[in-house]
């Protein structure tokens, strides 16, 4: 049985790596404040200050986290015996928009600080030396769901729930999502084979999805007929700029998240892993959607 260094552990990708991995390794679990020391053989750094859509978390915090606090274990990592590094960065470090498919050879042009202190945290891994028998992954997964997540899908499961007509059904996009059973596979396999190469991995289930198609799936789930209308955008963009000044769960920026397109391509992942994962996109979709219901 292997020894594991996490941090993050409070978090949803860090209780299912601990469930996932309960009887293949033990784990030192880092909290916040403790002092940094790593006597294990491998470091999952899942720690991070996520993308706050209300705007309450300070600018600071996510430099502090997501930057400093990566920095630190990193390093602690290098001084140590581990073997195998690998910590969760984010399709934002990327791009926070989209007019392409994501890869890895992308240029990287963040807007937000979240996207930001990202980005910083991966450039400075990158600017290490790697020494000989270590290895570093930086996974940038896009949107990860799973039972017991919330979020935009929550949020999309709860308006078909309470009969609330879909109005953006104009919107023709298509979004990578991230199942937590295939981060957790990913993980594994990053572990246990060592002729995978270090370096930047996107994350993302094989088939993106459009809005349409999740209430589409979330009818189904419910026993309903999905009602979609087709209401102009203009319209749709006035409501939701409205919702930027009286702070309405409709706002300009949920509504980007929710009628974007933002297709990550998952090909160097899947190539160096050489396996199917072990859940299709809508499969995935399905089990997240379908523990919605299961704790409503």
């Amino acid at each position: 049985m292997s020894n594991t260094f996490i941090t993050g552990s409070t978090g949803f990708v860090g209780k299912n790596i601990i469930n996932f991995f309960e009887k293949k390794t033990k784990f030192s679990i880092f909290k916040n404040g403790d002092k940094i020391k790593i006597n294990e053989n491998i470091v999952l750094h899942f720690a991070g200050k996520a993308h706050d859509l209300k705007n309450t978390i300070k600018t600071k915090e996510y430099y502090e986290v997501n930057t400093e606090l990566t920095i630190r274990i990193f390093d602690a990592f290098l001084n140590s015996g581990a073997k195998v590094f690998i910590t969760l960065s984010s399709v934002k470090a990327a791009a926070d928009n989209l007019s392409c498919e994501l890869s890895e050879e992308f240029i990287p042009n963040p807007i937000t600080d979240y996207g930001k202190s990202k980005l910083l945290a991966e450039q400075y891994i990158l600017s290490k030396e790697i020494p000989l028998g270590k290895r570093v992954y930086i996974l940038r997964p896009c949107m990860i769901h799973g039972p017991g997540n919330k979020g935009n899908l929550n949020l999309l499961y709860n308006i078909v729930n309470k009969g609330i007509i879909w109005p953006f059904g104009v919107y023709e996009n298509k979004r990578s999502f991230c199942s937590i059973d295939n981060l957790c596979f990913i993980i594994d396999e990053l572990i246990m084979n060592d002729q995978i190469p270090s370096g930047v991995y996107n994350v993302a289930d094989d088939e993106p999805i459009s809005t349409n198609e999740l209430i589409n799936l979330i009818s189904e789930s419910q026993g309903k007929k999905s009602s979609i209308w087709n209401v102009p955008k203009y319209l749709v963009n006035t409501f939701a700029k409205i919702g930027d000044i009286l702070k309405l769960p409709l706002n300009s920026e949920r509504l980007v998240k929710l009628t974007e397109s933002y297709i990550v391509s998952n090909n160097k992942i899947k190539n160096a892993i050489n396996k199917p994962f072990p859940l299709s996109s809508r499969d995935g979709l399905t089990n997240t959607i379908n523990s919605f219901k299961i704790n409503a």
